[in-house]
């Protein structure tokens, strides 16, 4: 374990303010995932609104 964070001694301690950059992407990819779902169901409720009008 301390050889970990030998060769890592940026990161030895993510838990003070420090977040390996593999973590910042996956919060931030989560981040984008829940905006597309969110922009997602919008379109979806608009084109069902926009169906049931022409008809």
């Amino acid at each position: 374990m301390d050889q970990e964070f030998a060769t890592d001694a940026q990161h030895a301690f993510p838990g003070h303010g420090q977040m390996k950059p593999e973590q910042l992407e996956i919060a931030r990819l989560r981040k984008e995932v829940a905006k597309l779902k969110a922009e997602r169901d919008i379109l979806k409720k608009a084109a069902a609104f926009f169906a049931r009008e022409a008809t």
